[in-house]
């Protein structure tokens, strides 16, 4: 299974998924390119330093969501991916580019949804007093972090968090979550 990660920022997702490769636990994906919407994100530089290919598309080198969408595909298609992956990037795509990667599209999204869509996941998990907070990988729709759950991971709420500490707990939960259900995908174990 050939995988084309997007990002936007520092890689951290992305080198969980280095480390499970580079450890024969990736099942039969492999990593064959990483690009951004952002020329300086750290994440481009967690690539090189495990050799796979990179490559930038700009949003802002664009007049509208559609046309930045469309060069984007271009670049995708050129490492003929069977599954894109969102880690971290930070674009709300357009329904013609969800179409095209229909059923070959995933995200990690910080919350246990349908709880919590979008942005501030943590400070909402905390304001709404909840005991658990957590991950969720699912399939890419038009609707903003409305896709089919693939799978979830919950993560306890201790009652001294703030927004950075149970990020940090949420992010240590993503590194095994993500990776192990792209190693489920490209095994069978989970249908497309």
């Amino acid at each position: 299974m050939r995988i084309v990660c997007l990002i936007s920022g520092g890689g951290t997702n992305l080198q969980a998924l280095i480390d499970w490769q580079a450890n024969d636990l990736l099942g039969d994906a492999k990593i064959v390119a990483v690009i951004s919407n952002a020329a300086a994100a750290p994440g481009l530089g967690v690539a090189n330093n495990a050799a796979i290919p990179t490559g930038t598309v700009s949003h802002d080198d664009f007049p509208n969501r559609s046309a930045f969408d469309h060069a984007l595909i271009k670049l995708i298609n050129t490492h003929e991916p069977d599954l894109v992956v969102l880690a971290g990037f930070m674009r709300i795509l357009t329904g013609d580019f969800v179409a095209h990667y229909d059923g070959r599209l995933i995200n990690i999204h910080p919350s246990l949804l349908p709880k919590y869509k979008g942005l501030n996941t943590h400070r909402r998990a905390l304001e709404a007093g909840d005991n658990y907070a957590g991950a969720t990988v699912h399939w890419v729709t038009s609707e903003l972090d409305a896709g089919d759950i693939i799978r979830q991971v919950e993560v306890p709420i201790m009652r001294e968090d703030t927004e950075e500490t149970l990020n940090a707990r949420v992010l240590d939960a993503e590194y095994t979550l993500y990776p192990s259900v792209i190693r489920d995908l490209s095994l069978g174990l989970i249908k497309c």
